[in-house]
């Protein structure tokens, strides 16, 4: 299904916003020290890629993560909370459910397996990972994140 005409919302701008507020956390030692600023703009000039070759938009929910999704029984089952909706690729809902697999079964494999179960082209969902790894990263330094974790997210970031 096409999104709405004229959404007045679109992922490049979620990301443009992003980039910004997110990435002045660089200046912050226990950040800069593990993500530099090469780092941040090769995930800039992918997000930028991935932007400028978007080829199916659809209607997103622009923040589906993990602690935006909650059960609601069995009478209402998973419902997401908190939607920053914009128009964009159709990859981008299900890029923190594949960076969920860091540090587990690997974010390789869980884009494989997220990608089949969705539908969805597998090798974008993995290059919009490599877009918000060092987001995840910084995510993980901030609040003492399993070690793994963060190398596979900052290996992904390369």
């Amino acid at each position: 299904m096409a999104p709405p005409a004229h959404w007045p919302l679109d992922l490049r701008g979620r990301f443009d916003e992003a980039f910004v507020r997110i990435g002045r956390r660089l200046s912050e030692p226990a950040i800069g020290a593990r993500i530099d600023q090469a780092a941040w703009q090769r995930a800039i000039r992918r997000c930028e890629t991935l932007l400028d070759t978007q080829a199916r938009l659809v209607l997103l929910h622009g923040d589906l993560h993990l602690g935006n999704v909650l059960d609601g029984g069995p009478s209402r089952g998973l419902f997401a909370i908190d939607p920053k909706a914009c128009v964009g690729d159709p990859c981008f809902d299900a890029v923190d459910y594949v960076v969920a697999g860091a540090g587990q079964e690997g974010v390789e494999a869980r884009c494989q397996w997220v990608a089949a179960a969705c539908g969805l082209d597998g090798d974008r969902l993995y290059a919009w990972s490599r877009v918000v790894a060092p987001m995840a990263a910084i995510a993980h330094l901030t609040y003492d994140g399993p070690e793994p974790v963060i190398d596979e997210l900052l290996a992904l970031s390369r």
